[in-house]
Protein backbone atom coordinates (compact mmCIF):
# COMPACT_ATOMS: atom_id res chain seq x y z
CA UNK A 1 0.00 0.00 0.00
CA UNK A 2 1.98 2.95 -0.95
CA UNK A 3 1.15 6.91 -1.99
CA UNK A 4 2.80 9.72 -2.85
CA UNK A 5 1.47 13.28 -2.21
CA UNK A 6 2.45 17.46 -2.65
CA UNK A 7 0.41 19.41 -1.19
CA UNK A 8 0.38 23.19 -0.50
CA UNK A 9 0.70 25.21 2.58
CA UNK A 10 -3.50 25.94 2.45
CA UNK A 11 -3.50 21.43 2.14
CA UNK A 12 -4.37 21.48 -1.43
CA UNK A 13 -3.41 18.53 -3.31
CA UNK A 14 -1.36 19.54 -6.04
CA UNK A 15 -0.48 16.42 -7.34
CA UNK A 16 -1.04 12.62 -6.22
CA UNK A 17 0.02 9.01 -7.25
CA UNK A 18 -1.49 5.69 -4.90
CA UNK A 19 -1.60 2.33 -5.55
CA UNK A 20 -4.34 -0.03 -6.20
CA UNK A 21 -4.30 -1.32 -2.49
CA UNK A 22 -4.01 2.26 -1.42
CA UNK A 23 -7.07 3.36 -3.74
CA UNK A 24 -9.08 0.26 -1.81
CA UNK A 25 -7.88 1.41 1.45
CA UNK A 26 -9.51 4.74 0.59
CA UNK A 27 -12.45 3.32 -0.50
CA UNK A 28 -13.61 0.71 2.31
CA UNK A 29 -12.22 3.74 4.73
CA UNK A 30 -14.79 6.75 2.66
CA UNK A 31 -17.07 5.27 0.91
CA UNK A 32 -18.96 3.25 3.24
CA UNK A 33 -19.38 6.22 5.58
CA UNK A 34 -22.75 8.01 3.44
CA UNK A 35 -25.92 6.38 5.32
CA UNK A 36 -27.98 8.15 2.55
CA UNK A 37 -27.19 6.71 -0.50
CA UNK A 38 -25.43 10.00 -2.05
CA UNK A 39 -22.55 9.35 -4.18
CA UNK A 40 -19.48 8.34 -2.13
CA UNK A 41 -16.81 10.95 -2.21
CA UNK A 42 -14.23 11.59 -4.88
CA UNK A 43 -11.12 10.10 -4.82
CA UNK A 44 -9.33 13.45 -4.15
CA UNK A 45 -11.46 14.72 -1.57
CA UNK A 46 -11.06 11.21 0.37
CA UNK A 47 -7.53 11.74 -0.18
CA UNK A 48 -7.34 15.98 1.50
CA UNK A 49 -9.08 14.43 3.72
CA UNK A 50 -7.61 11.48 5.18
CA UNK A 51 -3.79 13.88 4.74
CA UNK A 52 -5.38 17.06 5.99
CA UNK A 53 -4.27 16.55 10.13
CA UNK A 54 -0.84 15.72 8.76
CA UNK A 55 -0.10 19.01 6.29
CA UNK A 56 -1.97 21.57 8.93
CA UNK A 57 0.16 19.71 12.09
CA UNK A 58 3.32 19.75 9.59
CA UNK A 59 2.59 23.57 8.72
CA UNK A 60 1.93 24.72 12.48
CA UNK A 61 5.38 23.30 13.61
CA UNK A 62 6.86 24.68 10.98
CA UNK A 63 5.26 28.04 11.84
CA UNK A 64 5.43 28.13 15.39
CA UNK A 65 8.98 26.44 16.08
CA UNK A 66 10.69 26.94 12.82
CA UNK A 67 11.28 22.91 12.19
CA UNK A 68 8.97 20.41 12.14
CA UNK A 69 8.64 16.37 11.85
CA UNK A 70 10.17 14.07 8.88
CA UNK A 71 9.35 10.38 9.58
CA UNK A 72 6.79 9.16 11.73
CA UNK A 73 4.74 5.78 11.88
CA UNK A 74 1.13 5.36 12.45
CA UNK A 75 -1.63 1.69 12.64
CA UNK A 76 0.53 0.46 15.07
CA UNK A 77 4.01 0.99 12.88
CA UNK A 78 2.49 -0.71 10.23
CA UNK A 79 2.33 2.67 8.17
CA UNK A 80 6.03 4.72 7.17
CA UNK A 81 5.30 8.66 6.58
CA UNK A 82 7.97 10.42 5.19
CA UNK A 83 7.67 14.31 4.79
CA UNK A 84 10.23 16.89 3.11
CA UNK A 85 9.40 20.47 2.39
CA UNK A 86 10.56 21.74 -1.26
CA UNK A 87 10.33 25.31 -1.11
CA UNK A 88 6.70 26.20 0.37
CA UNK A 89 5.42 22.87 -1.12
CA UNK A 90 5.05 19.61 1.44
CA UNK A 91 5.88 16.21 -0.16
CA UNK A 92 4.53 13.02 1.38
CA UNK A 93 5.47 9.41 0.78
CA UNK A 94 3.34 6.34 2.67
CA UNK A 95 4.37 2.94 2.85
CA UNK A 96 1.57 0.31 4.21
CA UNK A 97 3.37 -2.58 3.43
CA UNK A 98 7.05 -2.55 5.09
CA UNK A 99 8.89 -3.18 1.65
CA UNK A 100 10.07 0.65 1.81
CA UNK A 101 12.73 1.75 3.93
CA UNK A 102 12.33 5.69 5.31
CA UNK A 103 15.57 6.30 2.47
CA UNK A 104 14.07 4.54 -0.19
CA UNK A 105 10.68 6.29 0.15
CA UNK A 106 13.21 10.16 0.97
CA UNK A 107 14.64 8.92 -2.56
CA UNK A 108 11.36 8.60 -3.86
CA UNK A 109 10.48 12.25 -3.18
CA UNK A 110 13.85 13.77 -4.35
CA UNK A 111 13.24 12.09 -7.70
CA UNK A 112 9.44 13.32 -7.84
CA UNK A 113 11.16 16.91 -7.26
CA UNK A 114 13.61 16.30 -10.14
CA UNK A 115 11.24 15.38 -12.72
CA UNK A 116 9.07 18.49 -12.52
CA UNK A 117 12.43 20.45 -12.13
CA UNK A 118 12.80 18.57 -15.64
CA UNK A 119 9.31 19.50 -17.13
CA UNK A 120 9.03 23.37 -15.07
CA UNK A 121 12.00 24.76 -14.79
CA UNK A 122 12.47 27.53 -12.65
CA UNK A 123 8.77 27.47 -11.50
CA UNK A 124 8.98 25.21 -9.23
CA UNK A 125 10.70 27.80 -7.14
CA UNK A 126 7.74 29.55 -6.78
CA UNK A 127 4.72 27.68 -4.58
CA UNK A 128 2.11 29.93 -6.81
CA UNK A 129 3.63 29.09 -10.51
CA UNK A 130 4.04 25.27 -9.25
CA UNK A 131 1.18 25.27 -8.42
CA UNK A 132 -0.77 26.18 -11.84
CA UNK A 133 1.34 23.97 -13.18
CA UNK A 134 1.17 20.65 -11.11
CA UNK A 135 -2.44 21.53 -10.49
CA UNK A 136 -4.25 23.10 -13.65
CA UNK A 137 -8.33 24.45 -13.70
CA UNK A 138 -9.26 22.78 -16.63
CA UNK A 139 -10.19 19.90 -15.20
CA UNK A 140 -8.07 17.75 -18.55
CA UNK A 141 -5.04 18.98 -18.71
CA UNK A 142 -4.51 18.45 -14.66
CA UNK A 143 -5.46 14.92 -15.63
CA UNK A 144 -3.09 14.57 -18.24
CA UNK A 145 -0.24 16.15 -16.10
CA UNK A 146 -0.96 13.96 -13.15
CA UNK A 147 -1.40 10.73 -15.74
CA UNK A 148 2.65 11.84 -17.34
CA UNK A 149 3.86 11.94 -13.50
CA UNK A 150 2.11 9.26 -12.16
CA UNK A 151 3.29 7.00 -15.10
CA UNK A 152 7.05 8.08 -14.66
CA UNK A 153 6.64 7.50 -10.49
CA UNK A 154 5.86 3.66 -11.41
CA UNK A 155 8.66 3.40 -14.22
CA UNK A 156 10.95 4.66 -11.89
CA UNK A 157 9.95 2.24 -9.57
CA UNK A 158 9.88 -1.01 -11.67
CA UNK A 159 13.62 0.31 -12.95
CA UNK A 160 14.33 0.67 -9.38
CA UNK A 161 13.57 -3.59 -8.51
CA UNK A 162 14.86 -4.68 -12.21
CA UNK A 163 17.50 -2.17 -12.91
CA UNK A 164 20.99 -1.85 -11.56
CA UNK A 165 21.64 0.98 -12.88
CA UNK A 166 18.94 3.24 -10.79
CA UNK A 167 19.50 0.90 -7.47
CA UNK A 168 22.70 2.55 -7.06
CA UNK A 169 21.82 5.76 -9.00
CA UNK A 170 24.55 5.40 -11.61
CA UNK A 171 24.73 5.12 -15.71
CA UNK A 172 25.85 2.14 -17.08
CA UNK A 173 27.52 1.54 -20.34
CA UNK A 174 27.83 -0.92 -22.45
CA UNK A 175 31.83 -1.15 -23.28
CA UNK A 176 32.87 -2.38 -27.10
CA UNK A 177 35.44 -0.05 -28.21
CA UNK A 178 34.56 -0.28 -32.22
CA UNK A 179 30.66 -0.93 -32.24
CA UNK A 180 30.98 2.54 -30.17
CA UNK A 181 33.27 4.72 -31.87
CA UNK A 182 31.60 3.67 -34.89
CA UNK A 183 27.91 4.95 -33.37
CA UNK A 184 29.55 7.73 -32.51
CA UNK A 185 30.57 8.75 -36.06
CA UNK A 186 27.38 7.75 -36.91
CA UNK A 187 25.57 10.05 -34.71
CA UNK A 188 28.33 12.81 -35.56
CA UNK A 189 27.61 12.92 -39.60
CA UNK A 190 24.46 11.53 -40.20
CA UNK A 191 22.58 12.77 -37.07
CA UNK A 192 23.93 16.04 -35.67
CA UNK A 193 25.48 17.25 -38.38
CA UNK A 194 22.13 16.56 -40.69
CA UNK A 195 20.09 18.22 -38.25
CA UNK A 196 22.28 21.31 -37.90
CA UNK A 197 22.64 21.87 -41.56
CA UNK A 198 19.51 21.39 -42.10
CA UNK A 199 17.21 24.54 -43.21
CA UNK A 200 14.12 23.06 -41.62
CA UNK A 201 15.84 23.10 -37.81
CA UNK A 202 13.77 26.71 -37.28
CA UNK A 203 17.10 27.77 -35.04
CA UNK A 204 17.07 24.59 -33.09
CA UNK A 205 20.49 22.90 -32.45
CA UNK A 206 21.27 19.38 -31.83
CA UNK A 207 23.54 20.07 -28.24
CA UNK A 208 23.87 15.92 -27.59
CA UNK A 209 22.90 12.76 -29.09
CA UNK A 210 23.45 9.27 -27.92
CA UNK A 211 22.02 5.62 -28.40
CA UNK A 212 20.52 3.75 -25.46
CA UNK A 213 20.05 -0.24 -25.26
CA UNK A 214 17.17 -0.33 -22.85
CA UNK A 215 19.15 1.97 -19.83
CA UNK A 216 22.60 1.71 -20.82
CA UNK A 217 24.74 4.22 -23.00
CA UNK A 218 25.99 2.73 -26.14
CA UNK A 219 27.19 5.58 -27.66
CA UNK A 220 27.07 9.43 -26.68
CA UNK A 221 28.13 12.67 -28.57
CA UNK A 222 28.34 16.23 -27.31
CA UNK A 223 28.59 19.58 -29.98
CA UNK A 224 31.63 21.39 -29.86
CA UNK A 225 29.91 24.01 -27.27
CA UNK A 226 27.63 22.12 -25.65
CA UNK A 227 27.77 22.00 -21.90
CA UNK A 228 28.13 18.62 -20.19
CA UNK A 229 25.54 16.45 -18.65
CA UNK A 230 24.85 15.98 -15.24
CA UNK A 231 24.36 12.26 -13.70
CA UNK A 232 21.37 13.35 -12.10
CA UNK A 233 20.07 14.63 -15.87
CA UNK A 234 21.23 11.61 -17.76
CA UNK A 235 19.35 9.38 -15.29
CA UNK A 236 16.30 11.79 -15.64
CA UNK A 237 16.38 11.28 -19.72
CA UNK A 238 16.59 7.57 -19.45
CA UNK A 239 13.73 7.42 -16.93
CA UNK A 240 11.21 9.41 -19.40
CA UNK A 241 12.88 7.01 -22.41
CA UNK A 242 11.99 4.00 -20.53
CA UNK A 243 8.49 5.56 -19.59
CA UNK A 244 8.07 6.19 -23.43
CA UNK A 245 9.73 2.57 -24.71
CA UNK A 246 9.58 0.20 -21.71
CA UNK A 247 11.74 -2.38 -21.86
CA UNK A 248 10.64 -5.93 -22.58
CA UNK A 249 13.59 -7.75 -21.25
CA UNK A 250 11.73 -11.36 -20.95
CA UNK A 251 10.73 -11.39 -24.69
CA UNK A 252 13.51 -10.55 -25.23
CA UNK A 253 15.58 -12.96 -23.46
CA UNK A 254 12.84 -15.89 -24.96
CA UNK A 255 14.13 -15.01 -28.27
CA UNK A 256 17.97 -15.23 -27.22
CA UNK A 257 16.81 -18.77 -25.46
CA UNK A 258 15.12 -19.73 -28.93
CA UNK A 259 18.64 -18.90 -30.83
CA UNK A 260 20.77 -20.66 -28.89
CA UNK A 261 18.83 -23.76 -29.24
CA UNK A 262 19.26 -23.46 -32.66
CA UNK A 263 23.82 -23.64 -33.13
CA UNK A 264 24.75 -21.68 -36.52
CA UNK A 265 27.13 -18.88 -37.93
CA UNK A 266 25.73 -15.60 -35.79
CA UNK A 267 26.55 -17.56 -32.67
CA UNK A 268 30.10 -16.64 -33.58
CA UNK A 269 29.43 -12.98 -32.72
CA UNK A 270 27.39 -13.01 -29.51
CA UNK A 271 28.08 -11.07 -26.62
CA UNK A 272 30.88 -13.86 -25.82
CA UNK A 273 32.90 -12.50 -28.22
CA UNK A 274 32.51 -9.06 -27.41
CA UNK A 275 36.42 -7.67 -26.03
CA UNK A 276 35.54 -6.16 -22.98
CA UNK A 277 37.88 -3.03 -21.27
CA UNK A 278 39.18 -3.42 -17.53
CA UNK A 279 36.90 -2.35 -14.98
CA UNK A 280 40.03 -1.49 -12.66
CA UNK A 281 41.59 2.09 -12.94
CA UNK A 282 44.71 0.86 -11.97
CA UNK A 283 45.29 -1.82 -14.80
CA UNK A 284 46.02 -1.49 -18.40
CA UNK A 285 43.24 -2.48 -20.57
CA UNK A 286 43.22 -5.78 -22.03
CA UNK A 287 40.84 -7.44 -24.31
CA UNK A 288 38.90 -10.53 -22.61
CA UNK A 289 36.65 -13.18 -23.35
CA UNK A 290 33.18 -13.05 -21.07
CA UNK A 291 30.08 -13.98 -21.21
CA UNK A 292 27.03 -12.09 -19.91
CA UNK A 293 27.79 -13.09 -16.35
CA UNK A 294 31.32 -12.46 -16.17
CA UNK A 295 31.22 -9.12 -18.01
CA UNK A 296 32.39 -5.93 -15.46
CA UNK A 297 29.97 -3.00 -15.98
CA UNK A 298 31.08 0.30 -15.60
CA UNK A 299 29.44 2.84 -14.17
CA UNK A 300 30.40 6.69 -15.60
CA UNK A 301 29.25 10.28 -16.89
CA UNK A 302 29.88 10.95 -20.25
CA UNK A 303 31.82 13.90 -20.99
CA UNK A 304 31.41 16.22 -24.43
CA UNK A 305 32.87 14.68 -27.10
CA UNK A 306 36.17 16.10 -28.73
CA UNK A 307 35.84 18.52 -31.56
CA UNK A 308 38.48 16.42 -34.02
CA UNK A 309 36.70 14.50 -36.35
CA UNK A 310 36.40 11.10 -35.22
CA UNK A 311 38.42 8.18 -36.64
CA UNK A 312 35.97 5.40 -36.42
CA UNK A 313 35.73 4.45 -39.69
CA UNK A 314 39.25 2.80 -40.01
CA UNK A 315 38.96 1.30 -36.50
CA UNK A 316 35.33 -0.32 -38.08
CA UNK A 317 37.20 -1.64 -40.83
CA UNK A 318 39.93 -3.35 -38.65
CA UNK A 319 37.60 -5.01 -36.84
CA UNK A 320 36.12 -6.10 -39.66
CA UNK A 321 38.72 -7.48 -41.60
CA UNK A 322 40.34 -9.23 -38.28
CA UNK A 323 36.64 -11.58 -37.56
CA UNK A 324 37.01 -11.96 -42.08
CA UNK A 325 33.71 -13.14 -43.95
CA UNK A 326 30.83 -15.17 -43.76
CA UNK A 327 26.96 -15.48 -43.16
CA UNK A 328 27.62 -14.25 -39.43
CA UNK A 329 29.12 -10.67 -41.01
CA UNK A 330 26.40 -10.51 -43.36
CA UNK A 331 23.45 -11.09 -41.11
CA UNK A 332 25.32 -7.90 -38.63
CA UNK A 333 25.39 -5.31 -42.20
CA UNK A 334 22.28 -6.32 -42.94
CA UNK A 335 20.67 -5.85 -39.17
CA UNK A 336 22.64 -2.58 -39.64
CA UNK A 337 21.36 -1.18 -42.97
CA UNK A 338 17.81 -2.19 -41.91
CA UNK A 339 18.18 -0.16 -39.03
CA UNK A 340 19.42 3.15 -40.85
CA UNK A 341 16.44 2.85 -43.18
CA UNK A 342 14.09 2.62 -40.32
CA UNK A 343 15.68 5.69 -38.67
CA UNK A 344 15.33 7.76 -42.29
CA UNK A 345 11.87 6.44 -42.17
CA UNK A 346 10.81 7.50 -38.99
CA UNK A 347 12.09 11.15 -39.42
CA UNK A 348 8.57 12.39 -40.48
CA UNK A 349 6.94 10.57 -37.94
CA UNK A 350 6.39 11.72 -34.21
CA UNK A 351 9.91 11.46 -32.17
CA UNK A 352 8.15 12.65 -28.70
CA UNK A 353 9.10 15.64 -28.61
CA UNK A 354 9.28 17.43 -25.01
CA UNK A 355 10.79 20.28 -23.37
CA UNK A 356 13.10 19.26 -20.87
CA UNK A 357 14.92 21.82 -18.21
CA UNK A 358 18.56 20.66 -17.55
CA UNK A 359 21.17 22.42 -16.29
CA UNK A 360 23.82 24.11 -18.41
CA UNK A 361 27.73 25.38 -18.03
CA UNK A 362 28.27 27.65 -20.90
CA UNK A 363 30.78 30.08 -21.29
CA UNK A 364 28.49 32.85 -20.40
CA UNK A 365 28.57 31.20 -16.91
CA UNK A 366 26.03 28.78 -15.15
CA UNK A 367 22.45 28.33 -15.55
CA UNK A 368 20.36 26.37 -13.90
CA UNK A 369 17.29 24.12 -15.44
CA UNK A 370 17.65 25.66 -18.97
CA UNK A 371 14.60 25.14 -21.81
CA UNK A 372 16.10 22.43 -24.16
CA UNK A 373 13.38 19.99 -26.45
CA UNK A 374 14.23 16.08 -26.27
CA UNK A 375 13.36 13.94 -28.86
CA UNK A 376 13.09 9.85 -28.67
CA UNK A 377 13.36 7.72 -31.28
CA UNK A 378 12.97 3.99 -31.07
CA UNK A 379 15.22 2.54 -33.62
CA UNK A 380 15.09 -1.71 -32.86
CA UNK A 381 13.42 -2.92 -29.84
CA UNK A 382 15.09 -2.09 -27.12
CA UNK A 383 17.38 0.48 -28.63
CA UNK A 384 16.12 4.51 -28.56
CA UNK A 385 17.97 7.24 -30.11
CA UNK A 386 17.78 10.18 -28.07
CA UNK A 387 18.10 14.11 -29.19
CA UNK A 388 18.26 17.55 -27.03
CA UNK A 389 18.13 20.63 -28.85
CA UNK A 390 18.59 23.72 -27.72
CA UNK A 391 16.38 26.63 -29.58
CA UNK A 392 16.94 29.90 -30.72
CA UNK A 393 15.64 32.09 -27.30
CA UNK A 394 17.34 30.02 -24.90
CA UNK A 395 19.91 32.24 -24.26
CA UNK A 396 16.57 34.32 -22.33
CA UNK A 397 16.88 31.59 -19.55
CA UNK A 398 20.53 32.76 -19.02
CA UNK A 399 19.46 36.15 -19.10
CA UNK A 400 16.50 35.68 -16.59
CA UNK A 401 18.27 33.46 -14.73
CA UNK A 402 21.25 36.18 -14.12
CA UNK A 403 18.99 38.95 -13.65
CA UNK A 404 16.82 37.14 -10.80
CA UNK A 405 20.12 35.97 -9.02
CA UNK A 406 20.61 39.44 -9.16
CA UNK A 407 17.82 40.80 -7.71
CA UNK A 408 18.25 37.91 -4.61
CA UNK A 409 21.03 39.70 -4.00
CA UNK A 410 19.42 43.29 -3.89
CA UNK A 411 16.78 41.68 -1.57
CA UNK A 412 19.73 40.20 0.35
CA UNK A 413 21.78 43.54 0.89
CA UNK A 414 18.43 45.49 1.85
CA UNK A 415 17.24 42.56 4.46
CA UNK A 416 20.54 43.04 6.12
CA UNK A 417 20.49 46.80 6.31
CA UNK A 418 24.32 47.50 5.68
CA UNK A 419 25.05 51.03 4.84
CA UNK A 420 22.10 52.45 6.23
CA UNK A 421 21.50 56.16 4.38
CA UNK A 422 23.16 55.45 1.14
CA UNK A 423 21.36 55.55 -2.29
CA UNK A 424 20.13 52.66 -3.90
CA UNK A 425 21.54 54.21 -6.86
CA UNK A 426 25.00 54.16 -5.81
CA UNK A 427 25.34 50.03 -5.89
CA UNK A 428 27.60 49.00 -8.64
CA UNK A 429 25.48 46.08 -8.70
CA UNK A 430 22.08 47.78 -8.95
CA UNK A 431 23.97 50.14 -12.04
CA UNK A 432 24.56 46.71 -13.91
CA UNK A 433 21.44 45.50 -13.19
CA UNK A 434 19.18 48.32 -14.31
CA UNK A 435 21.76 48.16 -17.59
CA UNK A 436 21.07 44.25 -18.34
CA UNK A 437 17.08 44.46 -17.05
CA UNK A 438 16.65 47.78 -19.51
CA UNK A 439 18.12 45.57 -22.29
CA UNK A 440 16.20 42.76 -21.39
CA UNK A 441 12.78 44.46 -21.27
CA UNK A 442 13.64 45.89 -24.49
CA UNK A 443 14.56 42.50 -26.32
CA UNK A 444 10.79 41.15 -25.46
CA UNK A 445 9.10 44.19 -26.92
CA UNK A 446 5.35 44.22 -26.43
CA UNK A 447 4.92 40.47 -25.57
CA UNK A 448 5.21 41.03 -21.21
CA UNK A 449 3.20 44.43 -20.53
CA UNK A 450 2.81 42.99 -16.95
CA UNK A 451 6.65 42.55 -16.94
CA UNK A 452 7.27 46.23 -18.50
CA UNK A 453 4.85 47.95 -16.59
CA UNK A 454 6.52 46.17 -12.80
CA UNK A 455 9.78 47.05 -14.05
CA UNK A 456 9.50 50.82 -14.97
CA UNK A 457 7.46 51.20 -11.30
CA UNK A 458 10.24 49.35 -9.43
CA UNK A 459 13.20 51.32 -11.41
CA UNK A 460 11.51 55.04 -10.94
CA UNK A 461 11.36 54.15 -7.40
CA UNK A 462 14.82 52.44 -6.50
CA UNK A 463 16.69 55.32 -8.31
CA UNK A 464 14.87 57.97 -7.61
CA UNK A 465 16.84 60.47 -6.70
CA UNK A 466 15.51 61.51 -3.22
CA UNK A 467 14.96 57.25 -2.26
CA UNK A 468 17.75 56.48 0.17
CA UNK A 469 18.03 52.55 1.54
CA UNK A 470 15.64 51.73 3.77
CA UNK A 471 16.22 47.88 5.64
CA UNK A 472 12.52 47.62 6.26
CA UNK A 473 10.99 48.00 3.07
Amino acid sequence: MKCILVASEGAEVLFYWADSDFLASLQQRFGAHDQSGDEPPALEDSINTLFAPVIISCMTLLEKLGDTYSCFSAENGKHLYVLHMFGECLYIAVNGEGSESEDDLRRKLYVLRRLTEAHFGLVTLDSHLIRRELRPVDSEQRAHVWRLFQSLLETYSRLRHEDQSFLVEAVERLIHPQLCEQCIEFLERQVVQHINGSPDRAGHEVEHAFLLVHTKLLAFYSSRNASSLRPADLLTLLLIVQDLYPSNTSEEQNGLQLSEDKPGPQQLHSSESIPVKSSSPNEAPQDQVADDASVPEEFYTPKASPSQQSTGSAAWSEGVDSQGEGEGNSADIQIAEDSLQALMLSTSEATNPRRIFLDANLKEGYCPMMPHIMHCLSLWPGISLVLLTKGPNSQVALSLYQLLDGFLVVEKKLREGQEIGQPLRSYPLLLELRHRMDKFVKKLGGQEPQLQNAWLEFKNRIFSRSEVLNPCE
